[in-house]
């Protein structure tokens, strides 16, 4: 009789400075997108859960704030989300993106991650497709020798590439690998426990960070208002209405994201819209309004109502 293998279920959590490749690799391992990524650092500001479902096993991913010298209580307070985070997971995977030498960010990371002292660690070196072999061999070993010089154990150090999908599988097998047994702990064919409001806020959010300049990524948050379905609608014609506040931190920034006659503002919705409605599997009408909440990135009282 062949020995049944044990069922491993258990958190796995992507770190890395910003713009690591994180949210990316998340979305490759999930097989779909969950984390919202852009090429702008410091996106992700929730806590998003991929799932990965496997007959033998359930990986669920914990995408946390990119670690950073906090200049603004808000910096502060993603900090402690992420340092909070390293302890009560399974698993913390440091990403190193290849294409980039390692740097003072890594060593900040490393250094407060090697004070968790339960959690396994594993290096990832993601964005392989972008480096060449010499460099990649160069980067593995600077990686190992930044473990060694931090007292960081280094369980694994793996190289992947998301857009490639080098790599993933074995990636997630080695995750699992190190996952406590135990029943699966979500319904098979979730993705994301992300309550749905969370993941239109998070899209309406990366729609409007894409292509805005660079003085914006972090002023920009997006709290949806109102949301629920188009009532007096037949059932086979349902209509989900969105509506949301973008909010920024002056008036200036306030044109710049509404644009030269509403145009930048209607691009937005389209695009925010086309991401959810994939995601919800709805029709989608969406409402944005622009507003300034001055300053909110520094005020204690802003930053709770924005959900920080």
């Amino acid at each position: 009789m062949s020995e049944q293998v044990p069922h491993r279920s258990g958190f796995a959590c992507f770190v890395g400075r910003p713009n690591a490749g994180k949210s990316t690799l998340t979305n490759a391992l999930v097989g779909t997108k969950v984390a919202i990524t852009s090429d702008k650092p410091q996106t992700t500001r929730t806590v998003v859960r991929g799932i990965v479902h496997r007959p033998d096993a359930q990986l669920i991913l914990v995408d946390t704030p990119g670690l950073h010298r906090p200049r603004t209580l808000l910096g502060e307070r993603l900090n402690d989300l992420v340092k909070t985070t390293w302890a009560e997971v399974d698993v913390v995977a440091v990403c190193f993106p290849s294409n980039e030498k390692i740097g003072p960010g890594d060593r900040f990371l490393v250094t407060e991650l090697a004070k968790v002292r339960r959690t396994i660690k594993i290096a990832v070196a993601t964005k392989t497709d972008l480096a060449t072999p010499d460099r990649i061999g160069e980067h593995l070993l600077d990686i190992a020798r930044l473990g060694t010089e931090t007292g960081t154990d280094w369980a694994e150090i793996v190289p992947v590439s998301s857009v490639a999908g080098d790599q993933i599988e074995l990636l997630a097998d080695l995750l699992i690998a190190r996952m406590p047994e135990g029943p699966a702990l979500y319904p098979d064919g979730e993705l994301t426990d992300s309550p749905e409001e969370a993941i239109a806020a998070e899209l309406i959010r990366e729609a409007a960070l894409d292509g805005v300049r660079d003085e914006l990524p972090h002023s920009i948050a997006v709290v949806v208002e109102e949301m629920g379905l188009r009532e007096g609608r037949p059932a086979e014609k349902p209509l989900l209405d969105i509506h949301a506040n973008l909010f920024v931190e002056r008036d200036s920034q306030k044109g710049i994201v509404i644009g030269h006659k509403g145009a930048r503002l209607r691009e937005v919705g389209q695009a925010a819209r086309q991401q959810i409605e994939a995601i919800l599997g709805t029709p989608v009408y969406l409402d944005l309004r622009v507003k300034v909440a001055k300053d909110w990135q520094r005020d204690p009282r802003q930053l709770r109502r924005l959900g920080f």
